[in-house]
């Protein structure tokens, strides 16, 4: 097993994420080769959502992501499978989306299924990132009259 090609792989999911929810755009980008794709499979959005290409995929979550939207993605139980220069990855993952301007807080779970390919820099990307979700769950904030978010790091000082 090559461990540092699995550290690496695991960094450029990592980046990716981190990426999306602290909507660093080059950073996130920056995980993905030119090529890549993904499928989103999200309840909330009505349908799968296929895209092609860094731009795209990119241009795509910070439309949807930014503007307020806040995002917490946490990745766990990789497995990961190398073959020389290609990989293939399992990710369970939850997250939490907070949209202020919809009234809304998504939580919910699934397992990415993601393909990985190193570069001619000996850097690996990822090729395609992609889950369906196991559940979705939504909560209109006018029904929790209790909820307040206290701290933002988008939001705009209150004095």
């Amino acid at each position: 097993m090559d461990l540092a090609a699995l550290e690496e792989i695991k960094r450029v999911k990592y980046r990716y994420l981190r990426g999306m929810d602290l909507k660093r755009w080059d950073e996130l980008a920056d995980a993905l080769a030119p090529e890549a794709t993904a499928t989103y499979g999200t309840a909330a959005l009505g349908k799968p959502i296929e895209l092609t290409g860094r731009e795209e995929i990119v241009g795509f979550l910070r439309e949807k992501l930014s503007g307020g939207v806040i995002t917490m993605h946490v990745a766990s139980h990789p497995d990961i499978r190398i073959d020389g220069d290609t990989a293939t990855g399992t990710w369970a993952f939850e997250d939490t989306v907070i949209a202020p301007e919809h009234q809304v807080v998504i939580r919910g779970a699934a397992y990415y299924e993601d393909r990985y390919r190193r570069d001619e820099n000996d850097r690996w990307l990822l090729t395609h990132t992609g889950y369906q979700r196991i559940y979705e769950a939504m909560l209109s904030l006018k029904d929790l009259p209790t909820f307040q978010l206290i701290s933002n790091r988008w939001a705009a000082p209150t004095t």
